[in-house]
């Protein structure tokens, strides 16, 4: 191009957004095929991940184009900035999430964690590798000038070349996958199709849609749920009932996954009081993690609503002020219940405080109702023994019958504990945080035979139905390598979607015991509760099954838009038979897909239009 060299120090704009636009487009594609390991079905997978980004780079650094000469280098580099710290920022929540950012995570951010051990523990020295070109152009920058003269032909030429590319990179996403902006939970998809900024971009649209989408609904919306929740079949079970009247206590286990249970490190048992409480218990050992953004605050949510998460953030910040049908109001309603959630965090924490009064509990027992010192907390707040201990003191001051959520913390990421509180070995796997998660494990299931003790000595035992659950998943794919060595299995997606199962164990004194072993979600836990209360609420919306019974082949729904049924497993949109773990030839999993659209869809809509309030009468 004429004139873009003047002299040996002063160079054409255009020379240092390309040479910028090369630096920041060859990381991006090494994160996705490296950090992001996104899978690669086809050639055109691997050309989609290389092409995409190059539209929306363009544009974005095409900003600093368009100020005076004086300012561009202070734009360039301050956008070159801003880009690969999305970018890094995208890695670390990748890695412990499997997930991408999304606009409403970053409004709750304080809720996943800042700068403390669980974003260390993400971190690796390969990782300043992301930043070595900044550093080469702040050199560069400050030892060459900038050449003034700018003409509007190149300029307008420029802004058509970004805008083709975006549109060609959005185009042939459709291409691939011609439900990519209608299923947008589907986010490793839209990354891998459109690239990580054009799928910001989209983000960012989604988000600005959000508060209009309740504005514009109407109750003729609801017709559509309402007709195919009301179809499903289910008949009473020889269950119904078996725990009437009873108080019920849930104990969400933080970060617990189904795979310790039963399980020996060096002869020793990891869950050795929930080992011998299944032997007496209903034990469900194939229910998985159904969780997305929101984690454990998803779980609580999935079991009062019977309703799925929302793909993106959480419905405890996003959507506090709707109207729902929980548990805690069907319990009041049918059996003059009171409810109550116990939990050693601050109140505010996911905004517990204002979405329990949306769901009804009469009475949150937060951090500020506890004896909460330096010695009984670790990592996020007080331990599990010192808060059940208090929490039972609490319980016994309850009017009955009661519905009490516990949520625990002591098992939480990255697993810290102080060494008297270490009642196993660790394992000798090479990740630390599989070796740390076992003794914290451990702990949780000491803590959780304290409780029962305590409550037996009150005499508040007997009369009380518990619901034992892993509220998602403890180790992230990052860290899976070390429970494959703990439990010497090989590495696959198909293993990868087993060890999302969470044990759910229903224990209700004087009652055997019993496994059920077909494939469910923690979603269908509120109507199994209902179930053995014997209470069978109308117009709820929910989208979970009892089960006792549940139909094997009715698939267990992932936010992504990824399931699993009895014979198959859709991961990564691939089906894998379940049992060789080998992808399958054909349509195995078609059918199940638009079931799967269809209820992810239906749940979006009575969440973003608030529907619910059209049903109050």
């Amino acid at each position: 191009m004429k004139g873009i060299k003047a002299d040996s120090l002063t160079y054409h704009p255009l020379t240092f957004i390309l040479s910028a636009l090369i630096a920041l487009w060859l990381k991006t594609v090494a994160v996705g095929l490296i950090g992001f390991n996104l899978s690669l079905q086809s050639p055109f997978e691997l050309l989609m991940i290389v092409f995409s980004p190059l539209g929306s780079l363009l544009l974005v650094l095409g900003i600093s184009y368009y100020v005076k000469a004086g300012n561009f280098k202070g734009i360039l580099f301050s956008t070159m900035t801003i880009i690969t710290l999305l970018l890094y920022g995208d890695l670390l929540y990748y890695r412990f999430y499997t997930d991408f950012v999304t606009v409403p995570i970053l409004f709750q951010f304080k809720n996943v964690g800042g700068l403390g051990p669980s974003t260390l523990e993400l971190m690796s020295p390969w990782d300043l590798l992301l930043f070595t070109d900044l550093i080469i152009f702040w050199v560069l920058l400050r030892k060459f000038n900038v050449q003034k003269h700018r003409t509007m032909r190149v300029k307008y030429l420029y802004v058509g070349i970004s805008l083709l590319l975006t549109v060609i990179s959005a185009g042939l996403g459709l291409v691939k996958s011609p439900h990519l902006y209608t299923a947008s939970y589907d986010r490793e998809q839209m990354v891998k199709t459109i690239g990580p900024y054009n799928y910001h971009l989209y983000d960012i649209s989604l988000a600005v849609q959000a508060p209009f989408r309740r504005l514009l609904a109407s109750k003729t919306d609801t017709v559509k749920a309402e007709q195919y929740t009301s179809s499903k079949e289910e008949k009473r079970t020889e269950y119904f009932g078996l725990a009437k009247g009873r108080n019920l206590v849930l104990i969400s286990m933080e970060s617990t996954q189904n795979f310790v249970i039963n399980q020996k490190v060096d002869g020793e048992e990891i869950t050795p009081f929930l080992n011998s409480l299944i032997k007496d218990s209903f034990y469900f050992d194939s229910i998985y993690d159904q969780t997305a953004q929101g984690k454990t605050s998803d779980s609580e949510f999935m079991i009062d609503t019977g309703l799925y998460p929302l793909s993106s953030g959480s419905v405890f910040v996003r959507k506090p002020e709707n109207v729902f049908h929980s548990l805690p109001k069907i319990l009041k309603e049918e059996g003059n219940y009171y409810s109550s959630v116990f939990h050693g965090n601050d109140s505010t924490f996911w905004n517990r405080e204002q979405m329990y009064r949306s769901l009804g509990y009469d009475k949150f027992f937060s951090k500020k109702d506890y004896e909460v010192t330096e010695e009984n907390s670790v990592n996020y707040g007080i331990k599990d023994i010192p808060f059940f201990q208090q929490s039972a003191a609490h319980l016994a001051d309850l009017p009955e019958p009661y519905y009490a959520r516990m949520i625990t913390l002591t098992n939480h990421f990255p697993f810290l504990l102080d060494e008297e509180d270490k009642l196993i070995s660790e394992p000798k796997t090479d990740q630390e945080v599989v070796n740390r998660y076992i003794t914290t494990v451990r702990y949780q299931d000491e803590a959780i035979k304290t409780l029962f003790k305590k409550l037996k000595e009150k005499g508040m035992y007997k009369d009380t139905m518990f619901v034992l659950y892993g509220d998602h998943y403890g180790i992230s794919e990052k860290y899976e390598v070390g429970i494959h060595q703990l439990l010497n299995l090989e590495k696959s997606p198909v293993q990868h979607a087993e060890l999302q199962k969470v044990p759910v164990i229903i224990h209700i004194p004087g009652e055997g015991g019993k496994t059920f072993s077909a494939p469910g979600g923690e979603i269908d836990i509120r109507a199994t509760i209902l179930e053995l209360l014997g209470i069978q609420p109308e117009n709820t919306l929910s989208f979970g099954h009892e089960l006792f019974t549940r139909n094997s082949e009715h698939p267990v729904i992932f936010r992504d838009g990824g399931f699993v049924t009895e014979n198959y497993v859709y991961i990564d949109n691939v089906c894998y038979e379940k049992q060789s773990g080998k992808p399958t030839v054909g349509s195995a999993c078609g059918p199940f897909q638009e079931k799967v659209r269809n209820e992810l869809g239906l749940s979006d809509e009575i969440l973003s239009g608030d529907l619910l309030r059209f049903m109050e009468d």
